[in-house]
């Protein structure tokens, strides 16, 4: 895959407009070159721990490559799932990576009218949730790493007490699939499929984390349960393959998810606190939360990351967005090629108006094809992890080697798990 830029001089500050196939960015005029060694040094970084144990980057090279060899066998488990298409639809029982990376890619590919998401615990929240369902088309799939993730359990025995209600029978192991770790040491869920209350089960893959899981097991068997051929997720994974070769090269000038880190830096480092991510369309409905999961997690409060659906985010927020007192925020404007005049207005005026009181850069993919969407996700996966690196270098925060970068674990999740059990527990 061809990278293809505007010719620049190094020492220019540059216009800049970097084009990757089907994916392509622009961003305001912000000079990269002083940032070169840190660049190149964060690449080196990611580039020496990927397919080691305990880095949680599997998902570079590893997962793909894995998911092409067993690609048959998914495909086998969605079919023997829908019963050669008996059952049409798919609840997603799960939070978090579990549901938002199914969520984003089946929505960014128009293939989510028949999957159904629940990740709540409340009883009215799940009352809306089956009223949606038709429990004798529906199969229900059970996503979650430890097999003991809250909402997940809960909402798998509300399922199963709805389902045992309308079938008159406790015999349900084929109405559910499970994904989880493959040990019944280390997933009470596994040990559910151990027993024989659940039939088919596939994999939560180790040392992948759950933001960074869009094509582990949960997500492929989504996609061929809805009908996604197989020969165009087998595009998606090799053009993922491709786009990773891509987002590890060193030179800033062949990489444009290292641009966009050093984009973030730059704003963060001239007081900008906050970046806004706006997607225009609906097909990115699944992107926002996606996105949020997968900045917020990795970055922590070094820069706070919000994301919205345009145009309808433009009435509730340009108020405060272009109001002059906004000195703290940045934005990243996503969207496909427009083909008509309408929308191509809206973006131009939108972006120029926004342009001439922030930084702003741009996400343009040229359609959302399975190969579009496979560069743009991992284009967001290395965006996030070059980010937080060049960041924490500058600032002479430089992890070792054998510990995993701070991208990719999530301490703080943990104190509020650990007050709900405290809770529970009383």
């Amino acid at each position: 895959m061809r990278l293809d830029f505007t010719v620049k001089k190094r020492n220019e500050k540059m216009s800049n407009l970097c084009i990757e196939s089907n994916v392509s960015i622009k961003t305001s005029d912000v000079n990269f070159s002083e940032y070169e060694k840190l660049a190149k040094d964060a690449v080196n970084d990611v580039a020496s721990r990927k397919g080691r144990a305990g880095q949680f980057l599997n998902w570079i090279g590893v997962l793909p490559n894995n998911q092409l060899n067993q690609l048959d066998n998914l495909y086998d488990m969605a079919q023997k799932a829908s019963e050669n298409g008996k059952y049409t639809d798919l609840a997603v029982l799960g939070i978090g990576g579990s549901r938002h990376t199914t969520e984003c890619m089946s929505k960014l590919l128009g293939v989510d009218s028949r999957l159904h998401f629940f990740s709540s615990v409340d009883n009215e929240s799940f009352k809306r949730f089956a009223n949606n369902l038709n429990l004798d088309k529906t199969k229900f799939l059970v996503v979650s790493k430890s097999g003991g993730t809250l909402e997940t359990t809960v909402g798998y025995q509300k399922s199963r007490e709805l389902l045992e209600k309308h079938f008159g029978t406790k015999d349900l192991a084929d109405k559910f699939v499970a994904m989880t770790d493959a040990s019944s040491e280390k997933s009470k869920l596994r040990q559910i499929v151990d027993k024989g209350e659940i039939k088919l089960s596939g994999f939560v893959h180790d040392d992948v984390g759950g933001r960074f899981s869009i094509l582990d097991d949960a997500t492929i068997f989504a996609l061929a349960y809805v009908g996604v051929s197989k020969a165009d997720t087998k595009k998606m994974l090799e053009a993922s393959l491709k786009a990773q070769e891509n987002y590890l090269k060193t030179d800033i000038n062949e990489n444009i998810a290292l641009k966009l880190a050093i984009f973030n830096v730059i704003a963060k480092e001239k007081g900008k606190q906050k970046h806004f991510v706006e997607y225009f369309g609906d097909a990115f409905q699944g992107a926002t939360l996606w996105e949020k999961q997968l900045k917020n997690e990795s970055l922590k409060a070094n820069i706070s990351t919000d994301t919205n659906v345009g145009p309808a985010y433009l009435h509730y927020n340009a108020e405060a967005d272009l109001d002059d007192n906004n000195k703290d925020s940045f934005f990243t404007f996503v969207y496909v090629s427009p083909d008509d005049k309408l929308m191509k207005a809206v973006l131009d005026g939108v972006i120029s108006a926004y342009s001439s009181q922030h930084l702003v850069s741009q996400i343009v993919l040229k359609n959302l094809d399975t190969d579009t969407v496979a560069q743009f996700l991992e284009l967001k996966h290395f965006e996030t992890l070059y980010t937080g690196n060049i960041f924490r270098r500058k600032h002479g925060n430089i992890t070792t080697n054998d510990v995993a970068m701070p991208e990719v674990l999530q301490p703080n999740v943990e104190k509020y798990k650990k007050e709900v059990k405290k809770a529970l527990a009383d």
